[in-house]
């Protein structure tokens, strides 16, 4: 079942299926967002009402997406390549798109051991289902 967020600001509606939303992005007092389609947009919202927006809207549809650093929320569905040292995160679907996206090491190194930690938790799930 297809789920949409729908953005409204004072000139603008979008709607929007969140399974093609890859990430959000700040930039001032706007947040761009980017899609798998290679469609963009920007609203007139900061980067926490947006995140208060996904939040309020989308309950637990919307935990696919995580705040990484000051200016990006991302579709974890879509991360395809962490490079702390680069401080490049490159969110693809393995196919028709790749969006390189430059962030802290901080928030980089936190991302990183979140899917790490879920991958370990994840194998003993697995390893205790196969005893």
């Amino acid at each position: 079942m297809r789920k949409y967020l729908y953005i409204n600001s004072r000139d603008e509606l979008y709607k929007i299926d969140i399974a093609h939303i890859v990430y959000f992005e700040a930039e001032g007092n706007y947040t761009n967002f980017y899609l798998s389609n290679k469609l963009k947009g920007a609203v007139c919202m900061n980067l926490a009402q947006m995140q208060k927006l996904i939040n309020d809207n989308l309950h637990e549809a919307g935990t696919v997406f995580a705040r990484v650093g000051k200016r990006h929320i991302v579709n974890l569905d879509y991360v395809y390549h962490i490079s702390v040292l680069k401080q490049k995160l490159v969110l693809s679907d393995g196919e028709l798109f790749a969006y390189p996206v430059s962030i802290s090491k901080e928030a980089l190194k936190k991302l990183k051991e979140m899917y790490v930690s879920t991958l370990c938790s994840s194998a003993v799930v697995e390893k205790e289902k196969g005893e």
